[in-house]
């Protein structure tokens, strides 16, 4: 059996875009994507709210992606490939911080995977890094709570692609398959879900 760990923030976690509440298991992409491999693979959630690839915030501890990864890998080793989809808090809550900023952030978690000797036989996992999906139009009460420029979030792809391929791991870009719910621009909707779920589970058997 393989072993796969999804890596992300409230999009992975299954927030319900204008509730806060969570999507159930089989709603949320990773809860698809354990659908669609079957029993020869076992996918372990890890999204958290507010997450950002390596920045700390004063409001939420423990959001600092590099910060936790690590103790998780080896929490849920041994690991065959480690799905990397963080880098929207990033640009959505720090005024300052770019999509080439966000990917620089995916290149240090993808160090530390490839470090981490977590994968088989005490090897590094595979890693497959997800540009995430573009941001639209904020609601008023995320307009409120975030201070970055969502219109930055065009050029995901573009650096994602090109940190994936300096460090050699597998790419897929999300926006291609899903955008997030009108409701607040930022989560996926059930739909959006699907669609992504599906969308990595074809990548995923293509790579492991």
């Amino acid at each position: 059996m393989k072993t796969i760990l999804c890596y992300g923030d409230s999009n992975t976690w299954g927030y319900i875009p204008g509730q806060g509440r969570r999507y159930a298991p089989d709603i949320r992409w990773p809860g698809i994507l354990s659908r669609e491999l079957g029993d020869d693979y076992r996918v372990v959630e890890e999204g958290l709210s507010g997450r950002y690839t390596v920045w700390d915030e004063p409001f939420r501890p423990g959001r600092n992606g590099a910060a936790l990864l690590l103790p998780l890998l080896q929490s849920h080793a041994p690991l065959d490939l480690v799905i990397l989809m963080l880098g929207t808090n990033d640009v959505l809550h720090f005024r300052d911080n770019t999509a080439f900023d966000a990917a620089r952030g995916a290149g240090i978690l993808i160090d530390i995977v490839q470090k981490s000797g977590c994968g088989p036989d005490d090897l590094p996992p595979d890693v497959l890094l997800v540009s995430p999906p573009k941001i639209t139009r904020l609601s008023a009460e995320l307009n409120l709570k975030c201070h970055g420029l969502p219109e930055r979030s065009a050029e995901f792809e573009q650096h994602y692609a090109a940190v994936a391929s300096a460090v050699g791991c597998y790419f897929i870009d999300a926006a291609n398959y899903c955008e997030p719910s009108p409701f607040d621009g930022v989560h996926l909707d059930e739909a959006g879900h699907l669609a992504l779920g599906m969308a990595m589970a074809a990548k995923v058997q293509a790579c492991v």
